[in-house]
Protein backbone atom coordinates (compact mmCIF):
# COMPACT_ATOMS: atom_id res chain seq x y z
CA UNK A 1 0.00 0.00 0.00
CA UNK A 2 1.25 3.35 -1.11
CA UNK A 3 0.74 5.83 1.60
CA UNK A 4 -0.51 9.31 0.09
CA UNK A 5 1.73 12.31 0.20
CA UNK A 6 0.47 15.98 2.25
CA UNK A 7 0.59 17.26 -1.12
CA UNK A 8 -1.59 14.36 -2.28
CA UNK A 9 -3.74 15.03 0.52
CA UNK A 10 -4.51 18.16 0.29
CA UNK A 11 -4.81 17.84 -3.70
CA UNK A 12 -7.62 15.48 -3.14
CA UNK A 13 -9.39 17.86 -0.59
CA UNK A 14 -9.71 20.70 -3.04
CA UNK A 15 -10.78 18.38 -5.44
CA UNK A 16 -13.46 17.55 -3.34
CA UNK A 17 -14.18 21.24 -2.29
CA UNK A 18 -13.58 20.26 1.07
CA UNK A 19 -12.07 22.74 3.30
CA UNK A 20 -9.53 21.64 6.39
CA UNK A 21 -12.28 22.16 8.98
CA UNK A 22 -14.96 20.09 6.58
CA UNK A 23 -12.19 17.13 5.96
CA UNK A 24 -11.38 17.47 9.77
CA UNK A 25 -15.24 16.75 11.04
CA UNK A 26 -15.57 14.17 8.50
CA UNK A 27 -12.39 12.53 9.81
CA UNK A 28 -13.03 13.64 13.43
CA UNK A 29 -9.49 15.13 13.58
CA UNK A 30 -9.04 18.91 14.18
CA UNK A 31 -8.31 21.47 11.82
CA UNK A 32 -5.08 22.84 13.10
CA UNK A 33 -3.72 18.67 12.36
CA UNK A 34 -5.06 18.83 8.65
CA UNK A 35 -3.36 21.90 7.78
CA UNK A 36 -0.03 20.76 9.48
CA UNK A 37 -0.67 17.02 7.90
CA UNK A 38 -1.09 19.18 4.53
CA UNK A 39 2.25 21.54 5.34
CA UNK A 40 4.26 18.60 5.86
CA UNK A 41 4.74 19.87 9.62
CA UNK A 42 3.25 16.54 11.14
CA UNK A 43 3.70 13.34 10.13
CA UNK A 44 0.01 11.67 11.36
CA UNK A 45 -0.09 8.12 12.97
CA UNK A 46 -1.47 5.35 10.45
CA UNK A 47 -4.89 5.23 12.01
CA UNK A 48 -5.01 8.59 11.66
CA UNK A 49 -4.01 8.67 8.19
CA UNK A 50 -6.40 6.32 7.43
CA UNK A 51 -9.51 8.31 8.69
CA UNK A 52 -8.22 10.99 6.69
CA UNK A 53 -8.14 8.78 3.45
CA UNK A 54 -11.36 6.94 4.21
CA UNK A 55 -13.76 10.35 4.70
CA UNK A 56 -12.07 11.46 1.43
CA UNK A 57 -13.01 8.10 -0.26
CA UNK A 58 -16.28 8.81 1.06
CA UNK A 59 -16.72 12.78 -0.45
CA UNK A 60 -15.64 11.38 -3.78
CA UNK A 61 -18.04 8.39 -3.78
CA UNK A 62 -20.72 11.49 -3.42
CA UNK A 63 -19.88 13.46 -6.06
CA UNK A 64 -21.94 12.92 -9.47
CA UNK A 65 -19.59 12.57 -12.43
CA UNK A 66 -20.21 13.13 -16.12
CA UNK A 67 -20.03 8.59 -16.53
CA UNK A 68 -22.88 8.78 -14.02
CA UNK A 69 -25.30 11.11 -15.81
CA UNK A 70 -24.12 11.07 -19.72
CA UNK A 71 -25.97 9.55 -22.62
CA UNK A 72 -23.99 6.88 -24.01
CA UNK A 73 -26.00 6.38 -27.97
CA UNK A 74 -24.80 9.69 -28.95
CA UNK A 75 -26.80 10.61 -32.19
CA UNK A 76 -24.78 12.66 -34.70
CA UNK A 77 -23.93 13.65 -38.15
CA UNK A 78 -20.45 12.95 -40.00
CA UNK A 79 -19.03 16.50 -41.58
CA UNK A 80 -19.21 15.28 -45.21
CA UNK A 81 -23.22 14.41 -44.77
CA UNK A 82 -25.31 16.52 -46.70
CA UNK A 83 -27.48 19.25 -44.64
CA UNK A 84 -30.59 17.66 -45.38
CA UNK A 85 -29.27 14.50 -43.28
CA UNK A 86 -28.77 16.90 -40.47
CA UNK A 87 -31.91 18.66 -40.45
CA UNK A 88 -34.15 14.97 -41.02
CA UNK A 89 -32.20 13.55 -38.23
CA UNK A 90 -33.04 16.46 -36.06
CA UNK A 91 -36.68 16.17 -36.72
CA UNK A 92 -37.00 12.00 -35.93
CA UNK A 93 -35.09 12.63 -33.01
CA UNK A 94 -37.05 15.85 -31.63
CA UNK A 95 -33.34 17.55 -31.28
CA UNK A 96 -32.47 21.18 -31.17
CA UNK A 97 -28.78 20.17 -32.04
CA UNK A 98 -26.55 17.50 -32.96
CA UNK A 99 -22.69 16.79 -32.42
CA UNK A 100 -20.77 16.91 -35.80
CA UNK A 101 -18.18 13.84 -35.17
CA UNK A 102 -15.70 12.05 -37.63
CA UNK A 103 -13.64 9.37 -36.89
CA UNK A 104 -15.06 9.35 -33.20
CA UNK A 105 -14.04 12.79 -32.56
CA UNK A 106 -15.84 15.93 -32.19
CA UNK A 107 -15.32 18.63 -35.03
CA UNK A 108 -18.40 20.56 -34.71
CA UNK A 109 -22.18 21.12 -33.86
CA UNK A 110 -25.28 21.72 -36.28
CA UNK A 111 -28.41 23.42 -34.48
CA UNK A 112 -31.76 24.84 -35.95
CA UNK A 113 -31.18 28.21 -35.74
CA UNK A 114 -28.16 27.10 -38.44
CA UNK A 115 -30.48 25.44 -40.40
CA UNK A 116 -32.59 28.05 -40.31
CA UNK A 117 -29.96 30.74 -42.02
CA UNK A 118 -29.93 28.57 -45.01
CA UNK A 119 -31.28 28.34 -48.55
CA UNK A 120 -33.02 25.51 -50.01
CA UNK A 121 -29.66 25.53 -52.25
CA UNK A 122 -27.48 24.68 -49.27
CA UNK A 123 -29.60 21.18 -48.32
CA UNK A 124 -27.04 19.13 -50.41
CA UNK A 125 -24.03 21.00 -49.63
CA UNK A 126 -21.84 19.28 -47.01
CA UNK A 127 -22.50 19.78 -43.13
CA UNK A 128 -19.01 20.98 -42.58
CA UNK A 129 -19.51 24.41 -44.63
CA UNK A 130 -22.39 25.18 -42.24
CA UNK A 131 -21.66 23.84 -39.05
CA UNK A 132 -20.83 25.90 -35.71
CA UNK A 133 -17.87 25.31 -32.94
CA UNK A 134 -17.92 22.04 -31.10
CA UNK A 135 -19.48 21.19 -28.11
CA UNK A 136 -16.47 21.15 -25.11
CA UNK A 137 -15.64 18.53 -24.29
CA UNK A 138 -14.56 16.69 -20.49
CA UNK A 139 -13.85 13.24 -19.41
CA UNK A 140 -15.73 10.81 -17.55
CA UNK A 141 -14.80 11.80 -14.06
CA UNK A 142 -15.80 15.70 -14.98
CA UNK A 143 -17.77 16.48 -11.99
CA UNK A 144 -21.48 17.51 -12.23
CA UNK A 145 -20.33 21.34 -11.09
CA UNK A 146 -17.96 21.96 -13.91
CA UNK A 147 -20.75 20.43 -16.34
CA UNK A 148 -23.46 22.71 -15.02
CA UNK A 149 -21.16 25.40 -15.68
CA UNK A 150 -20.12 24.75 -19.29
CA UNK A 151 -23.75 24.33 -20.40
CA UNK A 152 -24.45 27.73 -18.50
CA UNK A 153 -22.46 28.98 -22.14
CA UNK A 154 -22.61 25.70 -24.51
CA UNK A 155 -25.81 23.45 -25.31
CA UNK A 156 -24.19 20.02 -24.80
CA UNK A 157 -20.95 18.68 -23.33
CA UNK A 158 -19.23 15.70 -25.14
CA UNK A 159 -17.82 12.89 -23.13
CA UNK A 160 -14.29 11.44 -24.46
CA UNK A 161 -12.03 9.40 -23.32
CA UNK A 162 -8.72 9.36 -24.84
CA UNK A 163 -10.32 11.86 -28.16
CA UNK A 164 -12.92 9.17 -28.59
CA UNK A 165 -16.06 10.11 -28.01
CA UNK A 166 -18.04 7.73 -25.56
CA UNK A 167 -21.03 10.37 -24.38
CA UNK A 168 -23.20 13.44 -24.21
CA UNK A 169 -24.77 15.31 -21.63
CA UNK A 170 -27.64 18.25 -22.02
CA UNK A 171 -28.78 20.49 -19.75
CA UNK A 172 -31.99 18.81 -19.86
CA UNK A 173 -30.04 15.35 -18.86
CA UNK A 174 -29.13 17.00 -16.46
CA UNK A 175 -32.75 18.29 -14.73
CA UNK A 176 -34.09 14.93 -16.15
CA UNK A 177 -31.52 12.62 -14.16
CA UNK A 178 -31.05 15.06 -10.96
CA UNK A 179 -34.66 15.84 -10.75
Amino acid sequence: MELPTPEDLKQRRTDLGLTQSELAEEADVSQPLIARIEGGDVDPRLSTLRRIVNALETAESDVIRAEDLMNEAVVAVSPDEPVSEAATLMEEEAYSQLAVIQDGIPVGSISQSDLAQLDEDARDEPIEEHMSESFPTVSRDATIDEISNLLDHYKAVMITEEGETVGILTEADLAARLS
